[in-house]
């Protein structure tokens, strides 16, 4: 098992609790659909899998091994990429290279290597036309494949997708099913796309009442 949630309990400060025993297990190849109201806590749950929240109860394992302290979460944060729902929160850096570049920067790979890595995956994605542009001059879709590669750059084992279409037109967001359809790894997708869940993502989950339930 990739990834695996048992009991997880979790409120923010002044309000309900938002996740009451919530568990999820991702295997290898596996792709699941993670739906619920919003404020459910399916973002919650996803960045509780990667350290980014800590919760109130609950165990997390990764790749066969638990993960209590912030040095346990390193080697997961290199193996599990998150694709955040805004792309501004993934996006900080002044051009698209230097962004895809970051990753493998801290993972201390030489500044040759990170661009050769950042050169490979823009052409994977078919977006070498956006390697020198200026980030924040972006236009909405062309943001969105530009986080995809910061984290595909990383070579995860295991994708979470935070409402990858949002803000999406209908041709950037075919673009992207396509990409995520053709890769090898293990996905978990929050979306409220019905088509775009049904074409990645044929197993459906619900996270209601604190809890994940099956389809």
């Amino acid at each position: 098992m990739l990834l695996e949630l048992t009991d997880i309990h979790f409120g923010y400060p002044g309000h309900a609790p938002v996740l009451r025993g919530a568990s999820l297990r991702v295997g290898a190849g596996e792709r699941i659909a993670l739906v619920g109201a919003n404020g459910s806590g399916k973002s919650t749950l996803l960045r509780i899998a990667l350290g980014l929240i800590r919760p109130a109860s609950g165990t997390v394992q990764a790749f066969g091994q638990p993960r209590r302290s912030e040095r346990d979460f390193h080697e997961v944060r290199r193996r599990v990429g998150l694709v955040f729902q805004d792309p501004d929160d993934q996006l900080f850096c002044p051009t698209v290279a230097e962004d895809i570049a970051f990753g493998p920067l801290n993972l201390g790979k030489s500044r040759a290597e990170a661009l050769q890595m950042v050169d490979d995956v823009l052409d994977c994605l078919a977006l070498s036309h956006l390697r020198d542009r200026v980030t924040h001059h972006l236009s909405g879709g062309e943001k969105r494949l530009v986080t995809l590669a910061t984290v595909l750059v990383m070579r995860p084992e295991v994708l979470l997708l935070d409402e990858p279409t949002n803000a999406l037109d209908p041709a950037n967001a075919a673009r992207l099913r396509d990409i995520l359809c053709a890769l090898p790894q293990a996905i978990v997708l929050v979306s409220h796309d019905p088509e775009f869940r049904a074409a990645l993502a044929p197993r459906t989950l619900h996270l209601r009442d604190g809890q994940v339930q099956p389809d």
